[in-house]
């Protein structure tokens, strides 16, 4: 990577919106501050001074800790704002509760939220960064950049990578934001889920399309595996969480036609015995807790970028 690349953007809201050198420059970075999270003392003084703010409009554990983690051990004040007890139940928007935050004299506002496009609203309307932690059906680009990063570190690259993302692709930001990514670094994606579960016109990502788990696993040398939504359309798409795992469950039977050194990832939460068995989850060929793991060095390098941004 070309060191000399100036990271530019003063808000991080999907990798639909990098160029493959900014990727990669978070990915570089990343990799400085995870010498940082095997110290005995995990903590550099990179954000001292600065304020952020965990603004989550949605449930999370690993994300919204992983960014609270991330932020202290850059030495950064950090608040998070409980939605269920803010002024957001008495009816307050979106743009003025960034803006109120914002005349707190914070420096950072990282978002989740279940409306797409969220973020982008509010990075247009306050001069605070703006991270996006999840918005919708739309991206997900930290953890994106957090499963490419495990990746390079356990395969040594993207470029020319089969990478297939199995599940619930209609309503996953986080499939979205990968297949930006990957293709964006030169891995070539297939997405394999029911027909009802693939968005129209996807193939215009730059991605293959099967509904065949086997196509899909065949020569991949990693997989994503989506958590399935049956709340949404997989209840139309199965009449049972046991006929999907038995048509498209990732099984250690499964994995013995695959590549023996085959990846497989999950961002988590997994539903054990839906989307993949406990033998899979927990296996040699799994690096679902290196995700975590490597999430917050992920969300170190983007809070110092956008934090110390050179807006062009």
């Amino acid at each position: 990577m070309d060191k000399k690349i100036i990271w530019t953007k003063k808000d991080l809201l999907g990798l639909e919106y990098l160029s493959k050198e900014e990727i990669e420059l978070v990915l570089y970075t990343a990799g400085s501050f995870k010498e940082v999270t095997t110290r005995q003392i995990k903590k550099v003084p990179a954000l001292r001074g600065k304020t952020v703010v965990n603004l989550f409009y949605e449930p999370s554990t690993r994300t919204r800790t992983s960014f609270e983690l991330a932020a202290k051990r850059l030495s950064a004040d950090v608040v998070n704002i409980e939605i269920e007890a803010s002024s957001v139940k008495k009816g307050e928007t979106l743009i003025d509760t960034g803006r109120n935050i914002e005349a707190l004299k914070i420096d950072i506002i990282v978002v989740r939220h279940n409306a797409s496009g969220a973020p982008n609203i509010l990075a247009r309307n306050v001069k605070a960064r703006v991270v996006n932690a999840g918005d919708g059906w739309h991206e997900h680009p930290t953890q994106a950049l957090l499963d490419m990063f495990t990746l390079k570190s356990k395969l040594g690259r993207i470029e020319g990578l089969k990478v297939s993302i199995i599940g619930d692709i209609s309503h996953s930001r986080v499939a979205r934001s990968n297949i930006w990514g990957l293709t964006k670094l030169g891995a070539q994606v297939t997405v394999c889920a029911p027909s009802i579960l693939i968005p129209d016109g996807i193939e215009k990502m730059g991605v293959k399309v099967t509904d065949n788990i086997d196509e899909a696993l065949k020569e991949a040398d990693a997989i994503n595996v989506l958590r399935m939504q049956f709340e949404r359309d997989g209840a139309l798409a199965f009449p049972s969480k046991l006929e999907y795992f038995k048509q498209y469950g990732i099984t250690a039977e499964r994995l013995k036609k695959c590549k023996k050194d085959i990846v497989v990832m999950h961002p988590g939460p997994i539903n054990r015995g839906i989307e993949m068995s406990s033998e899979v989850a927990d296996g040699a060929n799994s690096v679902i807790l290196e995700q975590v793991t490597n999430g917050i060095a992920v969300r170190m390098a983007v809070l110092y970028l956008v934090a110390y941004a050179k807006e062009a």
